[in-house]
């Protein structure tokens, strides 16, 4: 479950076959840590609290090094105040453009909450580059090519979702539903 039609799609793909994925949108309070995952794991208390259902939530987090970690798990703010351009002009002048993301899911059900993260390190490029993906992947590169610059099934085999979402996913295929510490 997540509240991001774009992010429900990517862990559809990623999860095809394996666990079935519905987006179901649900206000959530807006949690606040300077890691993603313990913000992962109070929206999960949340959402299995109000649908009393097994569910999976996702929060992620950009962190920029030259500006010392910023924006981090306020990434879906900035992005809707300053944009990528925002980003990019913060960057000026900057030869350190080196950056991560970080994704943490977090299951929940009626035995409790188990988190998974996942990370994907690159750097920020000077422009945006690409048509595909969202919110900063035009501006974010993994070698010579911007996470826009790939296809869905490009990205899938080893973008920080993905990563995070492998982990669950080998984890609850062997068995590890019921086992939430």
């Amino acid at each position: 479950m997540t509240g991001n039609p774009h992010k429900a799609e990517e862990m559809a793909a990623f999860l095809e076959g394996a666990v079935e994925v519905e987006h179901v949108p649900l206000d959530c309070p807006e949690y606040r840590d300077d890691e993603v995952g313990p913000i992962a794991r109070e929206k999960a208390r949340f959402a299995y609290a109000t649908l009393a259902r097994p569910l999976i939530v996702d929060d992620t987090g950009f962190f920029v090094n030259a500006l010392r970690g910023f924006p981090g798990p306020y990434a879906a703010y900035v992005l809707r105040t300053l944009g990528n351009e925002g980003m990019l002009r913060l960057l000026e002048g900057t030869d350190n453009r080196s950056a991560s993301f970080v994704t943490a899911v977090a299951y929940a059900d009626e035995h409790g909450i188990r988190v998974f993260e996942g990370r994907l390190d690159g750097a920020v490029t000077t422009a945006p580059r690409g048509n595909e993906g969202f919110g900063y992947d035009p501006i974010f590169a993994v070698g010579d090519r911007t996470l826009a610059e790939l296809s869905l099934e490009e990205k899938n085999r080893f973008s920080h979702r993905a990563r995070a979402l492998s982990a669950f996913r080998d984890w609850f295929s062997a068995g590890g539903a019921g086992d939430n510490r």
